[in-house]
């Protein structure tokens, strides 16, 4: 006796929902703590993060038993690992908050405090060994060290769909931000992010000034005078 059309369709439908649920993460717990504790702005409420704390530690659970698979597309693993940084960069805070900056801890960037299916990562790791390696330079302008003259902290969890839009915006929000860069047609001062990665920027056979002009709303022309702002490690809260 043959199954019935409708049986063979719900059944083929159930099949490719589940298929695809391997090929994606669902950020969402993310998501949520980082609309109930980080503004539109993009400053932190460390408070809200441990009042809310609940929601953090759910979402370290779903990263740890949920690492990126090989069927995973790119942007599902890149968007992944921008919001694990972000996260653990959170929590990195949080454990020894209230502190004035986060060069105030202990080899932050190099302590392995958070396990990921079962291998001990610290931020570094993260940074360098996986997120630099994706070849994007964009990602600088996505992940954030807690401080004042990094890019802040998006709003929303970055997901496969929003990755590749939501870092061409983060990263002309950056450049365009007074405070972080100016540039004027008699003065270059930017930020030293440009400089400490500068082999990063170095794409399709351009350098740091062509990647900056590809976002900033003034370019900048020929060789004006040039510098680099001082950076302040100042929590961003």
């Amino acid at each position: 006796m043959k199954a019935p059309k409708f049986i063979l369709i719900s059944a083929f439908i159930l099949f490719i929902s589940q298929v695809q649920s391997q090929n994606t993460f669902d950020h969402s717990t993310w998501d949520q703590a980082l609309l109930l504790s980080v503004s539109e702005e993009g400053k932190v409420d460390y408070n809200g993060f441990m009042r809310d704390s609940s929601l953090l530690y759910k979402y370290f659970t779903e990263l740890s038993e949920n690492p990126p698979k090989e069927n995973w597309t790119r942007e599902e693993k890149l968007a992944y690992w921008i919001n694990a940084y972000n996260a653990y960069t959170i929590k990195l805070v949080i454990d020894s908050y209230p502190i004035n900056s986060i060069k105030d801890l202990e080899d932050p960037w190099g302590k392995k405090f958070f396990k990921i299916s079962g291998e001990w990562y610290s931020l570094g790791d993260l940074e360098h060994k996986i997120l630099r390696k994706f070849g994007d330079p964009r990602i600088h302008f996505a992940i954030n060290c807690a401080s004042f003259s990094c890019p802040v902290v998006w709003n929303r969890a970055y997901t496969g769909d929003n990755v590749q839009n939501a870092l061409d915006q983060q990263t002309k929000k950056f450049i365009n931000d007074p405070t972080r860069n100016t540039i004027t047609d008699k003065e270059v001062n930017v930020s030293k992010i440009f400089t400490w990665y500068k082999k990063d920027f170095k794409v399709n056979g351009g350098d740091v000034k062509d990647f900056i002009n590809r976002y900033a709303a003034v370019k900048i022309e020929k060789q004006p005078k040039k510098g680099y702002k001082e950076y302040d490690w100042s929590l961003n809260e």
